[in-house]
Protein backbone atom coordinates (compact mmCIF):
# COMPACT_ATOMS: atom_id res chain seq x y z
CA UNK A 1 0.00 0.00 0.00
CA UNK A 2 1.41 3.18 -0.88
CA UNK A 3 2.39 6.06 2.00
CA UNK A 4 0.54 9.35 2.03
CA UNK A 5 3.26 12.35 1.20
CA UNK A 6 5.24 13.45 4.18
CA UNK A 7 4.00 16.65 3.62
CA UNK A 8 0.07 15.03 4.60
CA UNK A 9 1.45 12.98 7.66
CA UNK A 10 3.02 15.90 9.17
CA UNK A 11 0.63 18.74 8.83
CA UNK A 12 0.12 20.60 12.11
CA UNK A 13 -3.20 20.57 13.66
CA UNK A 14 -5.39 23.20 12.61
CA UNK A 15 -5.24 26.55 15.07
CA UNK A 16 -8.92 26.80 14.69
CA UNK A 17 -9.09 23.23 16.72
CA UNK A 18 -6.68 24.30 18.83
CA UNK A 19 -8.17 27.54 20.10
CA UNK A 20 -11.58 25.44 20.55
CA UNK A 21 -9.79 22.27 21.94
CA UNK A 22 -8.64 25.25 24.90
CA UNK A 23 -11.69 26.84 25.34
CA UNK A 24 -13.49 23.93 25.75
CA UNK A 25 -11.00 23.16 28.61
CA UNK A 26 -10.90 26.59 30.25
CA UNK A 27 -15.08 26.35 30.23
CA UNK A 28 -14.51 22.76 32.19
CA UNK A 29 -12.52 23.96 34.50
CA UNK A 30 -14.67 27.03 35.09
CA UNK A 31 -17.31 24.85 35.48
CA UNK A 32 -15.77 22.82 38.19
CA UNK A 33 -14.66 25.42 40.02
CA UNK A 34 -18.15 27.80 40.12
CA UNK A 35 -19.72 24.25 40.74
CA UNK A 36 -16.90 23.83 44.05
CA UNK A 37 -18.28 27.49 45.07
CA UNK A 38 -22.23 26.87 44.84
CA UNK A 39 -21.52 23.81 46.80
CA UNK A 40 -19.71 25.51 49.19
CA UNK A 41 -21.62 28.06 49.34
CA UNK A 42 -24.87 25.94 50.42
CA UNK A 43 -22.62 23.65 52.75
CA UNK A 44 -21.26 26.85 54.50
CA UNK A 45 -25.36 27.63 54.80
CA UNK A 46 -25.86 23.79 56.20
CA UNK A 47 -23.46 24.32 58.78
CA UNK A 48 -24.71 27.53 59.61
CA UNK A 49 -28.49 26.52 59.89
CA UNK A 50 -27.66 23.58 61.91
CA UNK A 51 -25.64 25.25 64.95
CA UNK A 52 -28.63 27.29 64.80
CA UNK A 53 -30.64 24.29 65.69
CA UNK A 54 -28.28 23.28 67.83
CA UNK A 55 -27.72 26.31 69.71
CA UNK A 56 -31.89 27.06 70.26
CA UNK A 57 -31.79 23.48 71.34
CA UNK A 58 -29.46 24.36 74.02
CA UNK A 59 -31.23 26.86 75.11
CA UNK A 60 -34.41 25.06 75.29
CA UNK A 61 -32.59 22.56 77.84
CA UNK A 62 -31.13 25.93 80.13
CA UNK A 63 -34.52 26.74 79.95
CA UNK A 64 -35.93 23.10 81.48
CA UNK A 65 -32.37 23.23 83.79
CA UNK A 66 -33.98 26.40 85.35
CA UNK A 67 -36.80 25.41 86.03
CA UNK A 68 -36.31 22.38 87.48
CA UNK A 69 -33.57 23.88 89.49
CA UNK A 70 -36.24 25.83 91.15
CA UNK A 71 -38.44 23.05 91.49
CA UNK A 72 -35.72 21.49 93.52
CA UNK A 73 -34.63 24.61 95.53
CA UNK A 74 -37.34 27.25 95.67
CA UNK A 75 -35.73 29.56 93.71
CA UNK A 76 -33.80 30.21 90.56
CA UNK A 77 -30.11 30.51 90.28
CA UNK A 78 -28.07 33.57 90.17
CA UNK A 79 -25.99 34.57 87.27
CA UNK A 80 -22.46 32.00 86.90
CA UNK A 81 -19.76 33.66 88.33
CA UNK A 82 -17.65 34.21 85.76
CA UNK A 83 -17.62 33.46 81.70
CA UNK A 84 -14.49 30.75 82.88
CA UNK A 85 -16.29 29.38 86.62
CA UNK A 86 -19.96 28.18 85.56
CA UNK A 87 -20.46 27.71 89.43
CA UNK A 88 -23.48 30.29 90.36
CA UNK A 89 -22.77 33.10 92.28
CA UNK A 90 -22.37 33.18 95.79
CA UNK A 91 -23.76 36.50 96.58
CA UNK A 92 -26.98 37.27 96.53
CA UNK A 93 -28.12 40.08 93.30
CA UNK A 94 -28.17 43.54 94.66
CA UNK A 95 -30.57 44.97 91.72
CA UNK A 96 -31.15 43.86 87.74
CA UNK A 97 -27.67 44.59 87.05
CA UNK A 98 -26.33 42.08 88.93
CA UNK A 99 -28.26 39.45 88.36
CA UNK A 100 -27.48 39.53 84.47
CA UNK A 101 -24.48 38.04 83.63
CA UNK A 102 -24.07 34.00 82.43
CA UNK A 103 -25.48 31.50 82.57
CA UNK A 104 -24.37 29.53 85.21
CA UNK A 105 -23.89 26.24 83.58
CA UNK A 106 -21.71 23.96 85.94
CA UNK A 107 -24.17 24.30 88.28
CA UNK A 108 -27.48 23.71 86.17
CA UNK A 109 -25.16 20.69 84.64
CA UNK A 110 -25.75 21.76 80.96
CA UNK A 111 -23.63 23.09 77.87
CA UNK A 112 -22.63 26.62 78.83
CA UNK A 113 -21.64 28.13 75.32
CA UNK A 114 -23.78 28.32 71.80
CA UNK A 115 -22.38 26.66 68.55
CA UNK A 116 -19.90 29.40 68.40
CA UNK A 117 -18.32 28.93 70.99
CA UNK A 118 -19.85 32.01 72.81
CA UNK A 119 -20.97 31.96 76.62
CA UNK A 120 -25.01 31.72 76.65
CA UNK A 121 -26.54 34.83 78.36
CA UNK A 122 -28.81 35.06 81.52
CA UNK A 123 -30.65 37.60 83.45
CA UNK A 124 -33.31 36.71 86.19
CA UNK A 125 -35.48 38.65 88.61
CA UNK A 126 -33.54 39.79 91.91
CA UNK A 127 -36.41 38.44 93.93
CA UNK A 128 -36.87 35.07 92.12
CA UNK A 129 -33.02 34.26 93.32
CA UNK A 130 -34.51 33.59 97.21
CA UNK A 131 -36.38 31.24 98.17
CA UNK A 132 -39.15 31.22 98.84
CA UNK A 133 -40.22 32.92 96.06
CA UNK A 134 -43.13 34.98 97.25
CA UNK A 135 -45.86 34.01 95.11
CA UNK A 136 -48.68 37.01 95.65
CA UNK A 137 -45.61 40.08 96.30
CA UNK A 138 -42.68 38.75 93.56
CA UNK A 139 -43.18 40.43 90.11
CA UNK A 140 -41.24 38.97 87.24
CA UNK A 141 -39.16 41.87 85.76
CA UNK A 142 -38.26 40.54 81.98
CA UNK A 143 -39.71 42.19 78.82
CA UNK A 144 -39.20 41.25 75.38
CA UNK A 145 -39.59 42.98 72.34
CA UNK A 146 -39.47 42.49 68.92
CA UNK A 147 -39.93 44.71 65.18
CA UNK A 148 -43.98 45.11 63.73
CA UNK A 149 -43.95 45.32 59.80
CA UNK A 150 -43.31 48.85 60.39
CA UNK A 151 -40.08 48.05 61.95
CA UNK A 152 -41.28 49.82 65.40
CA UNK A 153 -40.65 48.01 68.62
CA UNK A 154 -43.28 45.92 70.57
CA UNK A 155 -43.95 44.15 73.31
CA UNK A 156 -44.01 40.10 72.66
CA UNK A 157 -43.29 39.41 76.78
CA UNK A 158 -44.34 41.41 79.29
CA UNK A 159 -44.94 44.77 78.55
CA UNK A 160 -44.15 48.29 79.68
CA UNK A 161 -44.72 48.50 83.55
CA UNK A 162 -44.33 44.90 84.86
CA UNK A 163 -46.80 43.80 87.53
CA UNK A 164 -48.39 40.86 89.25
CA UNK A 165 -52.18 41.12 86.80
CA UNK A 166 -49.80 41.47 83.73
CA UNK A 167 -46.86 38.81 83.39
CA UNK A 168 -43.58 39.37 82.73
CA UNK A 169 -40.35 36.80 82.41
CA UNK A 170 -38.92 35.90 85.74
CA UNK A 171 -35.81 35.11 83.31
CA UNK A 172 -34.27 34.69 80.13
CA UNK A 173 -31.60 33.02 78.63
CA UNK A 174 -29.94 33.80 74.98
CA UNK A 175 -26.76 33.34 72.62
CA UNK A 176 -25.69 36.52 70.95
CA UNK A 177 -24.74 34.54 67.79
CA UNK A 178 -22.31 33.97 64.87
CA UNK A 179 -21.30 37.32 64.66
CA UNK A 180 -20.72 40.73 66.59
CA UNK A 181 -20.67 41.02 70.43
CA UNK A 182 -20.61 38.27 73.21
CA UNK A 183 -18.30 36.57 74.82
CA UNK A 184 -16.37 33.51 74.32
CA UNK A 185 -15.54 30.15 76.55
CA UNK A 186 -11.86 31.29 77.27
CA UNK A 187 -13.85 34.76 78.42
CA UNK A 188 -12.38 36.97 75.86
CA UNK A 189 -15.23 39.43 74.50
CA UNK A 190 -15.67 40.01 70.70
CA UNK A 191 -15.49 43.11 69.43
CA UNK A 192 -18.49 44.08 67.29
CA UNK A 193 -17.74 44.18 63.62
CA UNK A 194 -20.46 46.24 62.07
CA UNK A 195 -22.46 49.72 62.83
CA UNK A 196 -26.08 49.92 63.12
CA UNK A 197 -26.76 46.81 64.82
CA UNK A 198 -28.97 48.82 67.55
CA UNK A 199 -31.21 45.63 68.62
CA UNK A 200 -27.59 43.80 69.41
CA UNK A 201 -26.14 46.34 71.01
CA UNK A 202 -29.24 46.84 73.24
CA UNK A 203 -29.22 43.32 74.04
CA UNK A 204 -25.72 43.02 74.82
CA UNK A 205 -25.98 45.23 77.93
CA UNK A 206 -29.47 44.73 78.98
CA UNK A 207 -30.93 44.05 82.15
CA UNK A 208 -34.74 44.05 81.77
CA UNK A 209 -35.86 45.15 78.34
CA UNK A 210 -34.48 42.30 75.53
CA UNK A 211 -34.98 41.77 72.00
CA UNK A 212 -35.69 38.78 70.03
CA UNK A 213 -36.46 39.04 66.30
CA UNK A 214 -35.56 37.32 62.97
CA UNK A 215 -31.70 37.43 61.88
CA UNK A 216 -31.27 40.20 59.54
CA UNK A 217 -27.32 40.82 57.96
CA UNK A 218 -29.00 43.18 56.16
CA UNK A 219 -27.63 46.78 58.08
CA UNK A 220 -30.26 48.58 56.76
CA UNK A 221 -33.34 46.58 58.77
CA UNK A 222 -34.89 48.31 61.65
CA UNK A 223 -32.80 47.62 63.91
CA UNK A 224 -29.58 46.74 62.24
CA UNK A 225 -27.80 43.14 61.39
CA UNK A 226 -29.20 40.66 63.98
CA UNK A 227 -28.58 36.87 64.97
CA UNK A 228 -29.08 36.56 68.46
CA UNK A 229 -31.61 33.99 69.75
CA UNK A 230 -33.15 34.55 73.57
CA UNK A 231 -35.79 32.17 74.95
CA UNK A 232 -38.17 33.77 77.65
CA UNK A 233 -38.64 31.65 80.93
CA UNK A 234 -42.90 31.20 81.05
CA UNK A 235 -43.93 32.23 84.46
CA UNK A 236 -46.77 29.85 84.69
CA UNK A 237 -44.63 26.85 83.84
CA UNK A 238 -42.29 27.92 86.57
CA UNK A 239 -44.86 28.07 88.95
CA UNK A 240 -46.62 25.18 87.94
CA UNK A 241 -43.31 22.75 88.09
CA UNK A 242 -42.57 24.35 91.35
CA UNK A 243 -46.45 24.04 93.03
CA UNK A 244 -46.08 20.30 91.72
CA UNK A 245 -43.08 20.02 93.49
CA UNK A 246 -44.71 21.89 96.71
CA UNK A 247 -41.36 24.52 96.23
CA UNK A 248 -44.12 27.33 96.09
CA UNK A 249 -45.49 29.10 99.28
Amino acid sequence: MARPPADVRRRPVAPRRQRGAALLLLLAVASVGFAAVLLGAFAGTDVERQREQRTLARLALASDALVGFAALNGRLPRPAISATDGREASEPCADEAACSGFLPWVTLAVEGADSWGKRLRYSVTPLYTSAPIQRLGAVATKRVQTRDGNGELRYVVGQETCMLAADCAPAVVYSQGRANLGTSVAGLAQANGVAGNIDEIANDGATTTFVRRPASVDPRAPGGQFDDLLVALPLAALYDRMAAARTLP
